[in-house]
C-alpha cells in the first residue's frame, strides 16, 4: 500500500437479522486468518437486539424500530471509528449471496452494479437486500472508500453444465434461469484450509456440509465444485431452520390454486415458516428442538419427526452426491450447526455407516478436527468456516496498491 498510514479492510456480512463485521490488516501478506477485531449485531429485527465484539461481552442494545438495519450499521460504524487510532479503512468488502449470471469475480461496487444486483432480490429475499442497502448508505457516509462485492454463487461456476441447467424449456437457460448454488465463500475457504489439514485426501472425493440456519452440501473434486444442493434460489436442497429445501412444485400449485394463498403468503411460508421451525412448532435451532425429543404427546412427536426429517434430507442428499462423484473420501461439517452440534453429526454419520464411516464418539463430543476412527474408510472432519477472511483476501488482491 502506498499510503504510510496503516490500512484496514472492513468486511461486512449483512443478513436479515444480523450484521457481522471484521477488520483485517490490508498491508500484511499473506493475509492473517484471524481479524484484528470482529463482532456482530444480532436480533436486529427482533425485540431484544444485542451487540458483541472480540473485546466486549454480549450486551443488549436499542435500535430504531422503523429502521433497525440502518441503526445497526450506524452503531458498528461508530464502534469502528472509535478504534481506528490513526489507521484508515481502504476498502469495505461485502458478502453478497447472489451474483446472477453476470457477477462471479470480486467486483468494485458502483451505483450501476447495485441496481443490477437489486434485480436478484426475489432469488434470495432473506439475504440479498441487506448488503445492497449497506453499500448505498456507505457510499453516502464514507464516499472516499472503495467497496467490493464478493459473491456466494461464484465458487460453483466450475460445476458442469449438466449440474447447472434446469429441466425447463431451453429458453430458460438462455434467459439466465439456472442452478447457481450458494454458500460459495464458505466452500471457497474449505478449498484453502482442507489441504492444509488433510493433505492430498482433500483433493479427492470430498463433500462439505455447510449446516447453519441456511444449509447446503457441496461435492468437490480437486477442490472444485462439482455439484451442490442449492440451485436457482436459496430455497433448494436441504431442509433448513425455517426454509423448506427441495419441495414438489405441485405442492406450491396446490397452495395457490386450492388453498388460495397469495404469492406473498407462499413466499412467507417457504422462507420463514417451514423447515425445522415449521415441522417441530418449537424452534429453527436443532439444539433447541432436541431438548423436546423425550417430551410426551404432540410436542415430543413433532420434535422427533422434525429432527428425523432434517437428518434424513442431509443423508439422502449426501447419497446423491456420492453417486455423482463416484464415492467419498472426506466428509466435512462446517457452519453453526455443523461445527457445534455433535448430535446432528452423530446421526448423519450413523445413517452413513454403510459407506464405511465410523465415528469416534469422544472426538465428536468435543468438536474435534477429525471425528472418525482411524479405521474408518471415510474420514469425517469438523472445520470452522471463515467467510470473512476469504472475502478480505479477495478484496486485498483486487485493490492491490490502493
Amino acid at each position: 500500500m502506498s499510503n504510510s498510514q496503516p490500512s484496514l479492510i472492513l468486511v461486512l456480512n449483512c443478513g436479515s437479522s444480523s450484521i457481522k463485521f471484521a477488520l483485517f490488516d490490508a498491508q500484511v501478506r499473506p493475509l492473517p486468518r484471524e481479524p484484528l477485531w470482529h463482532g456482530k449485531v444480532q436480533g436486529i429485527a427482533g425485540p431484544a437486539p444485542e451487540y458483541s465484539d472480540s473485546g466486549t461481552a454480549q450486551q443488549r442494545i436499542h435500535l430504531d424500530h422503523e429502521h433497525p438495519h440502518t441503526a445497526a450499521l450506524a452503531l458498528i460504524q461508530a464502534r469502528i471509528v472509535a478504534r481506528l487510532d490513526g489507521r484508515r479503512i481502504v476498502a469495505i468488502a461485502h458478502r453478497v449471496v447472489h451474483g446472477g449470471s453476470r457477477y462471479f469475480e470480486p467486483t468494485v461496487v458502483t451505483d450501476g452494479s447495485i441496481a443490477e444486483l437489486r434485480a436478484l432480490i426475489p432469488l434470495a429475499p432473506l439475504h440479498q437486500p441487506f448488503p445492497l442497502k449497506a453499500m448505498s448508505l456507505l457510499f453516502e457516509q464514507w464516499p472516499g472508500i472503495v467497496q467490493v462485492a464478493c459473491f456466494d454463487t461464484a465458487f460453483h461456476r466450475t460445476a458442469p453444465k449438466v449440474e447447472q441447467i434446469l429441466p425447463l424449456p431451453y429458453s430458460a437457460w438462455e434467459r439466465g434461469l439456472r442452478r447457481y448454488g450458494f454458500h460459495g465463500l464458505s466452500y471457497d475457504y474449505m478449498n484453502h484450509v482442507l489441504p492444509e489439514r488433510h493433505g492430498d485426501l482433500a483433493r479427492g472425493r470430498t463433500i462439505v456440509a455447510h449446516l447453519g440456519s441456511g444449509a447446503s452440501l457441496c461435492a468437490m473434486q480437486n477442490l472444485q465444485s462439482i455439484a451442490t444442493t442449492m440451485g436457482f434460489s436459496a430455497l433448494d436442497g436441504l431442509m433448513m431452520g425455517t426454509r423448506t429445501g427441495s419441495l414438489d412444485p405441485g405442492a406450491l400449485l396446490y397452495l395457490m390454486e386450492i388453498e388460495k394463498l397469495s404469492l406473498e403468503e407462499v413466499g412467507r411460508t417457504l422462507y420463514n415458516q417451514s423447515g425445522l421451525l415449521g415441522v417441530s412448532g418449537i424452534s429453527a435451532e436443532p439444539r433447541v428442538v432436541v431438548k423436546h425429543e423425550s417430551d410426551s404427546g404432540e410436542v415430543g412427536e413433532r420434535a422427533r419427526i422434525a429432527l428425523a426429517l432434517y437428518v434424513r434430507r442431509i443423508v439422502r442428499e449426501i447419497g446423491a452426491l456420492i453417486a455423482v462423484i463416484g464415492g467419498l473420501d472426506l466428509l466435512v461439517f462446517t457452519a453453526g450447526v455443523g461445527e457445534h452440534n455433535a448430535f446432528v453429526r452423530e446421526r448423519v454419520c450413523r445413517d452413513l455407516a454403510f459407506i464405511g464411516i465410523k465415528l469416534d464418539a469422544d472426538a465428536n463430543a468435543i468438536d474435534a478436527p477429525v471425528i472418525s476412527t482411524t479405521d474408518s474408510r471415510v474420514l469425517a472432519a469438523v472445520e470452522p468456516t471463515n467467510e470473512e477472511w476469504i472475502t478480505a483476501r479477495y478484496t486485498q488482491d483486487l485493490i492491490g496498491g490502493a
